[in-house]
């Protein structure tokens, strides 16, 4: 059967995996939250681009790094094919959910369901449901033209410097990647999403890319680590000979 070779099995567990954190940080991209709260220390303040910043970032920000590592991971066995099928599959599920969401919210909600949740501080349930889910269409086109250009961008990266390094110098090619990729997927997002829809100054667009790109550059170096060992289960998990022949298909 087909769900008894190691290597499909491997591959719906990894995508998977890549598609439920894509999926997640789309939707809980909406909250904005302070790093330096969430550390226990007093937020910074400091000046980019004319602009004072401190360190606010999405929530989504945090699951992002975990996708383009995921992206790195699946590149080395199942080479560009396996992560455009991905990326494009992950799109199209995005594009679907976020249909089945504006449909969900202008169903008409049961009177007694408004007010349920006024005892904890929502006064109208409706309302915070369509707030919370209901994203701009340029917010949403933003992110999904941001993560399939950013997809095919550390795809096209990841193989070159593999081409150039060979088997060895796994960080090199994962890190360097994913560091490209995110630079531009930082951008690409705030261009579309802000520039174009709302009218952002460029001053702004730089300041918060960047801002966003720092934690994300931070993120890639601590996590390197990570893909060693995900390297290691995995080759452990194939076999050798399995794990070397298909990193070698994935190459070509």
């Amino acid at each position: 059967m087909i769900l008894d070779k190691k290597e499909n099995k491997l591959f719906l567990l990894l995508g998977g995996f890549f598609l439920a954190n894509a999926l997640i940080a789309e939707f809980i991209g909406v909250k904005i939250f302070s790093m330096e709260k969430t550390l226990g220390i007093s937020p910074l303040s400091y000046q980019l681009f004319g602009e004072t910043l401190s360190f606010n970032l999405t929530a989504g920000v945090v699951l992002w790094p975990f996708v383009f590592i995921m992206t790195d991971i699946i590149n080395e066995y199942y080479g560009k094919r396996g992560i455009k099928i991905l990326s494009y599959l992950t799109v199209g599920l995005i594009s679907y959910a976020f249909v089945m969401v504006y449909a969900a919210i202008h169903l008409a909600p049961a009177e007694w369901w408004t007010t349920s949740a006024q005892g904890a501080g929502v006064p109208d349930f409706q309302v915070a449901f369509a707030k919370i889910f209901g994203q701009g269409m340029w917010i949403i086109l933003g992110s999904l033209v941001a993560f399939l250009v950013g997809q095919l961008l550390d795809v096209l990266v990841f193989q070159q410097i593999k081409k150039m390094t060979g088997e060895g110098k796994v960080w090199l090619r994962a890190t360097g990647s994913t560091l490209v990729s995110q630079f531009v997927d930082s951008f690409v997002v705030l261009i579309i999403a802000f520039k174009l829809g709302a009218d952002w100054s460029w001053a702004l667009v730089l300041a918060v890319g960047f801002n966003n790109y720092f934690y994300k550059f931070f993120v890639a170096l601590v996590l390197t680590p990570i893909i060693y060992f995900a390297h290691w289960c995995i080759d452990k998990y194939l076999g050798n000979t399995l794990a070397e022949k298909m990193k070698k298909e994935a190459a070509e």
